[in-house]
């Protein structure tokens, strides 16, 4: 019999202890399917004691993530540890000692993916990461290979399950931000503190990814505007709702004449678009481009089960080419300094909902600052301020403009003395746009 594949496991969290059970459950089947037995010998873990049961059944588990990296009996390392470090530097270490690596770490591969992807291929080694943006959704491996004959032209996401359920939860419930955060955290879909998920990092990390991957290029997720759901309130999915749209926290990245459009925030969607329909802890990604038209994929963006499934099927295909001895695909060239378009130039359709006193003259302030910037007005309508009597909501809607014109009409009112408070600003993606 063949010596088995020696697997080290960095980190036994949520999704590593998925991924052990997974290998340990189904080892007959994976075997049958690779060729030879996965093996899982050691695994890495912040707390020892904790783990004693797995120690005492004969697994090796230590608190140094890098012994395990680069054991000389581990062939294919499994970083599930999360964060930028050490998860990079243990990345790197087995990489460089010919270990191949499977990880779900968005924030590494967003940061540091193309310089290890290099590392890999100059070592013969493999770097898998399709589990690091969609959860269950194999879009890493389709633009890898199946879209590859193709000139990507936009890529659309909602690639946040815990944003998108409370975003969910706000407009088909009624709650609040706080409320929706607070459910989402009671399931166990938002962390203590949700800061990467309601600001939109970790949208815009797994952006970068996607968008690397679809126009061969150096993105990081600094290249990525980001903005997040914090300002939304029930009374705007309400008057969304109305005006024919939903709100989604959308992920874009576009080719335009003026280089790169990427972007991650709350995005007014018309109803009838794939994207309105995309609910709960759900993710979708759709990729545009010539000759196949449109391609969307839609799957469990949260869970250990669709991370653990994503990992897994990385595992077994890395193994499979351990076995049969085939060297890693060899990686595309990449555009190392790609142009960037800069949001201020991009022409979009913009919701605003301003609070402004309940007094005559305000509708002729706002136009005059709205027209000194050359910016069109295409609808208003005023209603009451829920907690405020002296004051109204201002729905105003616009015609395409260029962002930076709507920045300078913000901006000098908020240096006037109009009284007028901007309460949340959204983009509307409706096909109007004009680049």
């Amino acid at each position: 019999m063949e010596e088995a594949l020696g697997v080290g496991l960095l980190g036994l969290g949520v999704v590593g202890r998925g991924v052990l059970e997974a290998l340990q459950r189904n080892a007959r089947a994976y075997e049958a399917r690779g060729g030879r037995r996965l093996e899982v010998r050691a695994a890495a873990v912040r707390n020892v004691a904790a783990r004693a049961e797995l120690a005492a059944a004969g697994l090796s588990v230590v608190a140094d993530p890098r012994a395990v990296a680069t054991r000389p009996d581990i062939d294919l390392v499994v970083e599930l540890m999360g964060g930028e470090e050490p998860a990079t530097g243990c990345i790197e270490a087995a990489l460089s000692a010919g270990k191949s690596v499977v990880t779900a770490n968005k924030e590494v591969m967003a940061k540091s993916g193309p310089a290890l992807l290099k590392l890999a291929e100059a070592c013969g080694a493999e770097l898998r990461y399709e589990a690091s943006v969609g959860g269950g959704i194999p879009i890493i491996g389709v633009l890898q290979r199946d879209l590859q004959a193709n000139e990507v032209s936009s890529v659309r996401a909602i690639i946040n399950g815990t944003t998108n359920y409370m975003i969910t939860a706000m407009s088909r419930d009624g709650m609040s931000y706080e409320d929706a955060l607070a459910d989402a955290q009671r399931l166990g879909y938002a962390e203590a503190d949700p800061t990467n998920d309601v600001d939109g990092i970790d949208a815009a990390y797994k952006l970068a990814i996607l968008a690397s991957l679809a126009f061969h290029s150096q993105i990081g997720p600094e290249d990525v505007h980001c903005e997040g759901i914090r300002l939304l309130t029930a009374r705007d999915f309400f008057h969304a709702r109305n005006l024919g749209y939903s709100i989604r926290m959308l992920a874009t990245a576009r080719q335009t004449p003026l280089g790169l459009d990427l972007r991650v925030h709350p995005t007014l969607v018309p109803t009838e678009d794939p994207m309105a329909g995309v609910e709960g802890v759900l993710n979708a990604v759709s990729v545009s481009g010539e000759p196949i038209g449109s391609v969307v994929l839609e799957g469990p963006g949260a869970g250990a089960g669709a991370t653990s499934s994503a990992v897994v099927a990385d595992i077994l295909e890395v193994a499979g080419r351990l076995v049969s001895g085939q060297t890693p695909r060899r990686l595309r060239q990449i555009d190392q300094s790609p142009r960037f378009a800069s949001l201020a130039d991009i022409h979009v359709r913009t919701y605003l909902r301003l609070e402004v006193p309940d007094r005559a003259g305000v509708l002729a302030e706002l136009g005059a600052a709205f027209a000194a910037e050359g910016v069109s007005i295409a609808s208003v309508l005023q209603t009451p301020h829920p907690e405020r009597s002296q004051s109204a909501d201002l729905i105003v809607t616009t015609h395409a403009c260029s962002d930076g014109a709507l920045d300078r009409v913000l901006q000098g009112l908020d240096r006037s003395d109009s009284e007028i408070e901007l309460g949340v600003r959204i983009r509307i993606e409706d096909g109007c746009d004009n680049d």
